[in-house]
């Protein structure tokens, strides 16, 4: 081989090409680490804020029910406003439970989203170049 301006030995570029993959490969699990650690602190605050969020809502709903079994107890028996008002609360809870299903098919998955597609236009580009 030719040492010529412009030309390096075969050693050399694979060599190159080696270490550019291995710079690559670092530098995408880097982003996929930090892009991981983002969603995971949002998860986590969610559930925090949902769990603050569920019990002061039990707290109302607990008062609330208590207010709505006493107005229908002045027409009925405590015991049937009693019935009645939890056969409501059961049909509220299977609502919410259905609707709970169809949100968590909609989330978007706990994936590196961006990653994933920085790698698979990388592994593309690496292809291209070496067809070439």
């Amino acid at each position: 081989m030719t040492n010529g301006v412009g030309h390096e030995p075969v050693g050399e570029l694979v060599q190159q090409a080696s270490q550019q993959l291995t710079e690559l490969v670092r530098g995408e699990m880097k982003l996929a680490q930090a892009e991981m650690t983002e969603k995971g602190k949002r998860y986590g605050k969610s559930g925090g804020l949902f769990g603050g969020t569920s019990l002061v809502g039990f707290l109302i709903l607990q008062t609330l029910v208590t207010a709505v079994i006493a107005a229908v107890a002045l027409v009925l028996p405590v015991w049937a406003a009693a019935l009645i008002v939890t056969a409501v609360l059961g049909v509220i809870a299977a609502f919410l439970a259905l609707s709970g299903k169809k949100q968590i098919g909609k989330a978007a998955p706990p994936m590196p989203q961006s990653t994933i597609e920085n790698v698979k236009a990388d592994v593309a580009e690496i292809k291209r170049s070496a067809h070439r």
